[in-house]
């Protein structure tokens, strides 16, 4: 045999027993699909503060506005719709402001001062049990 031939049938033999790990792991994305949610903090945090700040969330950096028993929950995007930054919370104003262009946005995700153009994404939020959950998609 051939080097050549050698290293085409180890290459392929490569392929072939990575095939099943590659298989495995896309089913499990399934997992979670768009009409899931997913839990961000606990609800006794919110309730204390009447916000709660989830820096890694399933969903990204999430900030949550609203408390457990008022059932009116806002949940909004901490990633500037401009360049991506992580925004700050500037309680006096009632802002989410981006530290790299300094964008603002209300707390409803909507654009107060540019350059940002976009809102932020905002998620469907609800209490379960004691969990703030956020629906994904």
């Amino acid at each position: 045999m051939k080097r050549r031939d050698f290293i085409n049938w180890v290459g392929l033999g490569l392929i072939g027993s990575s095939l099943p790990v590659a298989i495995a792991a896309c089913s499990s994305l399934k997992n979670i699909g768009l009409e899931d949610w997913v839990s961000v903090g606990p609800s006794a945090e919110l309730d204390k503060t009447g916000q709660l700040l989830a820096k890694e969330s399933p969903v990204g950096p999430v900030l949550v506005f609203g408390t457990s028993k008022s059932g009116n929950l806002t949940a909004v995007s901490l990633s500037c719709t401009h360049a991506g930054c992580t925004l700050g919370w500037k309680a006096d104003t009632k802002k989410l402001v981006c530290p790299c262009h300094g964008s603002e946005f209300g707390v409803d995700g909507k654009v107060q001062r540019g350059p940002a153009k976009e809102p932020l994404k905002t998620f469907a939020t609800k209490i379960e049990g004691d969990s703030v959950v956020v629906k994904l998609g």
